[in-house]
């Protein structure tokens, strides 16, 4: 076994996207797992440049959610997440509409809360910096005043911030982040951002009703110590896993996210609890269990990507969208009912 000193001299402190490699970062556990995915993904990106064949669009079909759910290569993401998501369409039927949005009407109160959270965002991340040129602190901010101005009934929320952020690092384009925000807080993810938060708030609810069919002791657990599910999940839900997982397995998740939808969340969040379960139920108090769902998004398990993708869709059994849509309809029902 090699030491993590020489494994740390080849694996850099800053990963590909500007992030700082965090002090007790598993050096030479991540470069065992890295020389085997990079096998794959250089085995995925030419399949992915024969399918897109030159072309800068890719359509929802049965193969391209196969190679989604395989891997999107970096170079391709950004054409794949526009293609898939609907927001290529968007942005062609609205030529100049960002551009429009930068200059609309000054909101001051919308101004202040984005650039309050300006200097929080990815701290850990040099490209972020105010030091750094470019500084892409300035592009987040124009894609969020954008999106306040576009979407009124949301403005700016919390956890929009890393999402944007996400967006920016992956297409390096204000416009495309903009419209892929759009089909996140839009579509893909309705009520989420709104000032009620009811669809977030539902869908904490929903992962709760699955964890009962599914996982009946963790949600005996929860009952046991009546631990609310926002308390341990709220922030999967609200930052779509950034700063929570790896970044890698993130954009893998996201892959998938933008082509089928929200049920991938709900995937994610079982998979991590199923999988994790008997470590989940050795907690024995509220602190405990808030401490060990923080464990279960950090180690080898979700640090190795490709095969944590594959669980996704094997360990938490059926989950068909009309599972979720009656579910959501009768956990927002009762929020409502509690008013």
């Amino acid at each position: 076994m090699e030491s993590a000193g020489s494994a740390r001299d080849r694996v850099p402190r800053i990963d590909p996207y500007g992030f700082e490699r965090p002090e007790d970062f598993d050096y030479a556990a991540y470069e065992e797992f890295f020389s085997t995915y990079l096998v794959i993904l250089t085995r995925r990106a030419i399949k992915w440049s024969k399918l897109l064949k030159g072309s800068s669009r890719a359509r929802r079909s049965g193969t391209v959610k196969r190679y989604i759910r395989k891997g999107v290569p970096l170079e391709h993401r950004a054409c794949v997440w526009m293609g898939v998501s609907g927001a290529q369409a968007q942005m062609d039927r609205n030529p100049g509409y960002y551009h429009r949005l930068l200059q609309g009407e000054q909101n001051d109160r919308l101004a202040e809360a984005i650039r309050t959270d300006m200097n929080r965002t990815f701290p850990d991340n040099i490209k972020f910096r105010k030091s750094a040129d470019p500084c892409l602190q300035k592009t987040l901010y124009n894609v969020l005043l954008a999106y306040g101005r576009h979407n009124q009934g949301v403005g700016y929320c919390q956890g929009m911030n890393f999402i944007a952020g996400y967006l920016i690092l992956v297409t390096k384009s204000e416009e495309e982040s903009f419209w892929l925000l759009d089909a996140l807080v839009g579509r893909i993810l309705p009520d989420y951002y709104s000032p009620a938060m009811l669809g977030l708030k539902t869908d904490q609810e929903v992962l709760g009703e699955l964890v009962r069919t599914k996982l009946p002791a963790v949600a005996a657990l929860m009952d046991g110590h009546g631990v609310l599910w926002t308390l341990v999940v709220s922030r999967w839900f609200i930052c779509l896993f950034v700063d929570i997982l790896p970044v890698e397995t993130v954009l893998r998740i996201w892959d998938c996210l933008f082509n089928e939808g929200s049920k991938i969340i709900f995937r994610v969040a079982l998979t991590l609890i199923k999988q994790h379960q008997a470590f989940i139920l050795e907690a024995t108090s509220v602190a405990d269990i808030c401490e060990r769902f923080k464990e279960i998004t950090r180690g080898s398990f979700v640090t190795e990507c490709h095969t944590f993708m594959q669980k996704i869709f094997t360990e938490p059994g059926s989950l068909s969208m009309a599972t979720i849509i009656r579910l959501r309809e009768s956990c927002r029902a009762r929020l409502q009912a509690q008013g």
